[in-house]
């Protein structure tokens, strides 16, 4: 009998592990299924951009899977139960076994229990969310006032993009403490300059109490006048995993070992926004499409390496910068020391706007091609799942669990 991989999630880390599973698996052995609820792979990084009307092409998961021998289940999961080791989906055949889950779920916006968040506010932590922002934006004239609630680089993104995207508009931010307080002096320099460049009103040391329909209450008694109030105040993970009775973290996301595997279910991996990680400085990784990256590989390779008896190497766990766009011609390249801590230097302007731009395209080519180095002879028998070939690892169902590395 095969051995069953199932990948929660098909994002940026889920899709990456997916598809580097199939290139280094034999198909023989064993068979992947990814579970996404929506059908297309969604550039979240570039969510804002889609929110404030440029057009951002889907590729089709289908279509990125084709030929790999993975398996793809458009439906939304619903649990898990890892003693059974079943997955519960809702379309029509409800349950889904696995040998061994990959639980990439992903994060979801937060709205931080704001009275009206829900009702009233935007967001731009999923595509569906976003093209109703964008169809809001499109029906407001011109002076309507956009509030941009939240003050990590979303919301930063969010406004500047915003900003440029649609002038007429007025764009204000929302911070709860300074604003950018995680880069250095000279970053948050040219990041000031830039709103004020595209006019973008900045709040510091405000926090909001409540949303409403046409206007955002602050703490300190103000009143902004919001014809479309837009929320980047933090993420959130799925309880789904908290449900099942997995270890997790206090607000949902699963504690692992540095392989990534759970440590309260071994057959059971994480990788993404939904993995409690410890990075090489000691410090939870953050939420982020570089994080997902580190985690995936890292989680990909302790698949792989236990499936086959090899030894399991350690990738490396840290967080390199921030890259944040603002707008289409500025940007802001910062990177960070081992203690996560904003280095002086920083580069600003067109050229970090031309890099953050090749980031996101090479993440995106990286996803979309998940077995690029995958033999021809292997790709061609990985669309008949029942095939052998020379060319794949073998699996190891008794390999020795003293060659993982804890």
């Amino acid at each position: 009998m095969k051995h069953r991989i199932v990948v929660l999630g098909a994002g940026y880390a889920g899709a990456y592990v997916a598809g580097n599973l199939a290139r280094r698996l034999s198909p023989a052995d064993t068979g992947i299924t990814v579970v996404n609820a929506a059908p297309d792979f969604v550039e979240r990084l570039r969510l804002h951009q889609l929110a404030a009307g440029q057009e951002i092409e889907t590729q089709k998961l289908a279509d990125i899977f084709a030929g790999t021998g993975i398996r793809l289940r458009v439906a939304r999961v619903t649990a898990v139960d890892p003693e059974r080791q079943i997955v519960a989906v809702a379309d029509a055949d409800g349950e889904l076994g696995y040998d061994t889950l990959l639980y990439a779920l992903g994060s979801h916006g937060d709205d931080r229990g704001v009275p009206g968040v829900a009702e009233h506010a935007f967001d731009v932590a999923a595509r569906p969310s976003a093209l109703r922002l964008r169809d809001r934006l499109d029906n407001l004239g011109e002076g309507g006032s956009v509030v941009v609630v939240g003050d990590g680089l979303t919301g930063i993104e969010t406004a500047t993009e915003i900003a440029e995207s649609r002038p007429g508009l007025s764009v204000a931010l929302v911070a709860r403490g300074e604003l950018g307080a995680p880069l250095s002096a000279g970053a948050r320099g040219h990041l000031r300059r830039a709103c004020d460049r595209l006019g973008v009103t900045v709040l510091e040391h405000t926090s909001v109490e409540a949303v409403e329909a046409t206007r955002v209450l602050c703490a300190d008694g103000t009143a902004l006048a919001s014809d479309a109030t837009v929320w980047t105040a933090g993420f959130a993970v799925s309880p789904i995993a908290a449900a099942a009775g997995l270890e997790v973290t206090e607000n949902g996301r699963i504690v692992v070992d540095r392989t990534m595997r759970s440590l309260s279910h071994p057959n059971v991996y994480a990788a993404g926004d939904s993995v409690y990680a410890i990075g090489d400085n000691g410090r939870p990784l953050p939420m982020s499409c570089a994080s997902a990256g580190y985690t995936g590989m890292q989680a990909m390779k302790a698949i792989v390496g236990r499936l086959t008896g090899s030894k399991i190497a350690n990738v490396k766990l840290g967080y390199p910068g921030n890259h944040v766009s603002l707008g289409r011609q500025d940007g802001i390249l910062q990177m960070v020391d081992h203690e996560a801590q904003a280095k002086p230097k920083y580069m600003g302007g067109r050229k970090a706007a031309r890099i953050k731009a090749g980031i996101l395209k090479m993440s995106l080519w990286t996803n979309s091609h998940p077995t690029f180095c995958m033999p021809k002879r292997k790709r061609h028998l990985a669309a008949t799942p029942d095939a052998s070939t020379e060319n794949a690892v073998p699996y190891a169902p008794d390999a020795p669990a003293e060659k993982a590395v804890a």
